[in-house]
Order: structure tokens, then sequence, then C-alpha cells
């Protein structure tokens, strides 16, 4: 994680006195902005984040009321009301300082030069308004996760060779803080591979956001990635971070990148390339620093040898490239899978189910090609429906209404997966999105398999 440093912006009349304190917070480490005039104070701050202001009470030397400083300290508020500021006068009132305290500001100094003092206290503010701003973040990324709990299930690494090599290359992987682009099938499980990832990090005691591509209309990128001001459409009722903020020091994981316009892909670009976003409907720049682990089921060099994928961004994201094998490559991690998923669901469903050897010796032997997602929802189906000590290998036939393919159909798996389709569309009387609930693929998969097939 990149560190930053501290900012700050002076606003005061006095411009020896911004001199002085330019050089000597410049001399501190400090990134230091000045404004001579207030009135430039709100355009500055929708344009630009500081840690810290430094606001002079008195302007124009022709009032001692302190009533200019405090108009402007509410006016920061109506802005940021976490920001950090710090009032500044040359005549020392205490009453005054007590009342600026009052509205908001989080110190008070005076002109009298005590440079360690003035350093002493930016530092305080400095420290509020990091707190500040965390506990903002962490709200809002309570606020977004508590909407994203789910049954997701634990890695299951299992002993197939080609699993191995995998898991030997995110232990590698996940110490640094490359970009990662995970390739595989639908149902293989990218979204764990990315979480592993995100555990095995520096990052792992922050924030894991997870954004589902293909599930963000166009017209809804910015507004959900960059996050949005009070009023910037009609219902934006009040700000709401973005996701990319949301994932500020942790882990943005972007599932389905090949779903991305050519345009947004500009967008998301122009992001990684400087690390910084501005909501819609505001002018302030927001740094944000984030891991960022991809994934796609799509040929994604192909899409950039025909121009739909930028090139660009896709050397951006494929810094080290990971490849799932299909449920169908690792058979030998079948007999695994059904062990870890037929305990979650007795769990889940308070039943106390086992399964026969000679019915897993059956599923071992299906095609899967929803993959583990597909396995995984037929085994709780079965804990569902099943009645006595064992499940029911009949009820695991139907996985969510689509019949397995039993040893004596063909086993081209072409064929199989045209059939399976086909019963999908035919019990979902045609309907996309419930045809790809029951397979445990995506809308765009759907799509692409009915036009291959000619459904």
């Amino acid at each position: 994680m990149t560190q930053r440093k501290k900012s700050i912006l002076i606003v005061d009349d006095n411009k020896d006195l911004l001199s002085v304190l330019d050089l000597v917070l410049t001399g501190q480490g400090w990134k230091v902005a000045v404004l001579s005039s207030p009135n430039q104070l709100s355009s500055e701050l929708h344009k630009n984040q500081y840690d810290v202001i430094l606001l002079d009470m008195n302007f124009q030397g022709k009032t001692s009321s302190g009533n200019e400083g405090l108009f402007w300290l509410s006016e920061v508020q109506k802005i940021d009301q976490d920001q950090a500021v710090v009032m500044i006068t040359a005549y020392g009132d205490i009453n005054l300082a007590v009342r600026s305290l009052q509205e908001g500001a989080v110190d008070f100094i005076d002109k009298a030069w005590d440079q360690q003092k003035i350093l002493s206290t930016l530092e305080t503010a400095w420290q509020i308004s990091i707190s500040k701003r965390q506990i903002r973040k962490l709200k809002s990324q309570r606020n977004h996760l508590s909407s994203k709990l789910s049954d997701q299930s634990p890695i299951y690494w299992g002993n197939s060779a080609s699993i191995r090599e995998v898991k030997a290359l995110i232990e590698k992987v996940g110490k640094t803080d490359a970009s990662v682009l995970i390739l595989g099938e639908n149902g293989t499980g990218k979204e764990l591979v990315a979480q592993e990832i995100h555990r095995s990090s520096g990052r792992e005691d922050e924030v894991f956001i997870s954004v589902d591509m293909g599930s963000i209309p166009t017209s809804l990128f910015e507004s959900e990635m960059f996050g949005y001001e009070k009023g910037a459409f009609t219902g934006a009722l009040k700000a709401k971070a973005g996701r990319m903020f949301l994932a500020d020091g942790g882990t943005l994981f972007l599932d389905e990148i090949g779903n991305l316009n050519h345009d947004l892909q500009s967008k998301l670009l122009r992001v990684l390339e400087t690390h910084q976003i501005i909501p819609l409907g505001g002018q302030k720049i927001q740094p944000v620093d984030f891991r960022l682990i991809t994934a796609t089921n799509s040929p994604l060099p192909d899409q950039v040898n025909d121009g739909v994928f930028r090139q660009d961004l896709f050397y951006r994201l494929n810094t080290i490239t990971i490849t799932l094998p299909p449920l169908r490559e690792r058979r030998d991690d079948i007999r695994g899978l059904i062990t870890l998923f037929l305990e979650i669901y007795n769990n889940k469903h308070s039943r106390s189910f086992r399964i026969k050897d000679s019915d897993i010796t059956i599923l071992e032997k299906q095609p899967w090609p929803g993959n583990i997602r597909q396995l995984k929802h037929s085994i709780e189906r079965a804990v569902i429906l099943s009645d006595g000590q064992y499940i029911n290998l009949e009820q695991t036939e139907y996985n969510n209404g689509i019949g397995l393919i039993q040893s004596r159909t063909s086993l081209n798996l072409a064929d199989t997966e045209k059939k399976l389709i086909s019963q999908a569309l035919s019990q979902s009387k045609g309907n996309i999105t419930k045809t790809a609930e029951l397979l445990g693929i995506n809308r765009s998969t759907v799509y692409d398999k009915i036009k291959k097939y000619g459904l």
C-alpha cells in the first residue's frame, strides 16, 4: 500500500504568514496549498480534498469578531462534515476559541509564533481527520457488505495436479500487490480464488469488494463504481460512496471483466493510471489505493485482437494470469467437494444425511458443465428433498430442475451441454434469467450457448 503525504490547505490574508507556514510545513513533510482569500475556499474544496484546513478567523484586519471565520467554517462543513478544521486568530480570545470548537472546529491556535505548538496541533488534527474518514469509510463498507452476505462456500483445494498448480501460484502471487487476471469457465470458483489471494496479501485486514461487471448496466457504471454526490441526478437524495472508494486500502475484484464495453474500459484504465476518482456530480478528486483482481470466462486475447477489448487495459490487468480448470478435468476432487457441500447444507438445513459411496462414484462420472457451482446446487437440492438416512440420488438428478446425464447417455460434452440447455429453456419457458439460474451460469453465457447450438 502506498503512503501519501499529509495535506493541508491554509486560508489567511497575511501573505507573509502563508509563506512562513508553507516553508515550515513543507519541511515537515506536509503537502501544502494556500489561499489568501476565503472566497475561493468552496470551489477549491469541490476540486481537492485536504486532511486539514487551517482557517483564519478574521480577514482584511477590519474586525476581531471572528464571524468571518465562523461563517467559512460552516461553509466547509456543508461541503464535508468530517473535514478537520483548525482555526487561527491573532487575538487569542478564549470565548471565540470555545465557540469555534462548539461549531465544529477540531482545535484553535493563535498567531503568536510557537512553531512546536503549531506542528503538534496540526499533527493531532491530522490524526482526527484520518479517524473520521476511516470511520465513514468503514460505515460505508459495512453497509455495502451487509447487503452482500451469502453462503459462500470455503475454498476446497483437493489433490488433483491442476488445482495444486493453481494453489502454488496463488501462494506466490498473494504476497505481492500485482494485478491478477483469473480465467475459467463459470462455476469454477474464480471469486473464491480472488478471496484467497486477498487473504494471502498484505491487505488481508482490509476490505474485499466484489463487483459483477455483467450485472451493472452501462448507464450506472460511474455512479456504482465512482459514487455520486447528493443531487447528482434525479433520485440522488444523499451522497453514496462508490465501490472503488469502498475498496480503498483493500482489494477490488471485478468479475466478468470481459463484459465491460469499450468506453467504460477507458474510464477504468484512467483510474488505474491515476489512482484517483471523481464521484458523479462532484468535482473533488478522491485518491484511491486498491489491489485489482479481475476474472472472466471470455477469451480476452481474442477480444483484444478483434478490437473489442483495449490492449493497454488488458496488459494492466494480467500482470499475473491464473487459469482455473473445469470440474471435468479434476474429477479426483469431486468426492471431497461432495463431502464439503454435504456438511455445509446439512448444517444449513438442520439435516444429517450421508451419501452412499456408489452414488459418489456415479456423480464423479457426470460432465458438470456448470462446474463446482452446479455440483453445489445439486447437493443442496438433494439435502432439501431427500428422506431417510442417505441423500436420494434421484433428487440430484434434477439439479435445480435439470436432469444429470446418466451413464447410458452420450458422453459427448457438446451433446450433453446442448441437451441441458434445451431442457432448461423448456422448463423456464424461454425465460433467459430463469434458465441461467437453473444452469448455474450467467445470462450472457446462456445467450452465447443458444447461438452456438442454434436453440
